[in-house]
């Protein structure tokens, strides 16, 4: 198949041997747009990319890869004119705002916040501030054609295939995803390959995992201080990685990587 801007990255991605290699590129797009934003090439002083870092903002997670990235002066700045854009947004908000009725009964219920469906307008558009990040959406923005490619390659490219087939398998959040987009991309046939292969992968990479990190627990054991490690060393963090995804055991990433 001919190689394009989604289908290098992708057949990398699988080359490196991950846990998953879902995770891969989205670390890999991460730690581009945290560079693109706050590195040396000073995006942050361009009137496009501030305008969208204001309207967008960060999330809890990237908030912290900025601060750990190194760049005061660039945050600083986004930070600036981010919160000049919020604020006006903000005071909005509460002028708008008008309580609901009050009663007896709503008084007597127990607080049971459901943040996928607040009741309020401030409620509602926080929630909506606070999932918009821009390098999230780096990501997303390429995340779905990934996914599409994914199926392309494995449909028309052998060697891709076989690179699946050895592969480690995935995260089960990247797992679900490829599940709900196989639906739509395989046919009935193609689906009657597909599924038993990948829940064979599966099962025997997170069964894998399962007897690694009970090693790593059993090494513990004074009866087996003497015996090899195995690849249990490193298998809490990809226990961890191959159940919510992502990397836990990175070191930051900063200004100088």
């Amino acid at each position: 198949m001919k190689e394009s801007i989604h289908t290098i990255p992708l057949t990398d991605a699988f080359k490196a041997e991950d846990e998953c290699p879902f995770c891969y590129l989205e670390r890999e797009a991460e730690q581009h747009a945290i560079s693109f934003a706050l590195g040396s090439g000073a995006s942050y002083m361009e009137d496009d990319v501030r305008a969208e870092t204001d309207a967008m903002g960060f999330c809890r997670h990237h908030y912290k890869m900025m601060y750990d990235y190194g760049n005061r002066l660039g945050s600083g700045l986004i930070l600036s004119t981010h919160l000049k854009k919020l604020n006006q947004e903000l005071a909005a908000q509460m002028d708008l705002f008008a309580p609901g009725k009050s009663s007896v009964f709503k008084r007597m219920q127990k607080t049971s916040l459901d943040k996928q469906g607040r009741e309020t307008a401030i409620g509602q558009w926080i929630d909506e501030k606070t999932h918009s990040c821009y390098v999230c959406d780096h990501f997303k923005a390429n995340y779905n054609r990934y996914l599409d490619t994914f199926f392309d390659l494995y449909k028309k490219d052998e060697e891709f295939a076989r690179l699946f087939r050895e592969g480690k398998g995935f995260c089960l959040p990247h797992f679900a995803d490829l599940v709900e987009t196989a639906e739509k991309k395989l046919n009935d046939k193609q689906k009657a390959e597909f599924y038993p292969t990948l829940f064979k992968i599966m099962k025997e990479n997170y069964q894998r995992l399962q007897e690694e990190v009970t090693w790593f627990t059993d090494k513990f054991d004074y009866r087996n201080k003497d015996k090899d490690w195995g690849n249990s060393k490193d298998s809490i963090q990809r226990c961890m990685q191959k159940l919510g995804g992502g990397y836990p055991a990175d070191e930051p990433f900063t200004e100088g990587l």
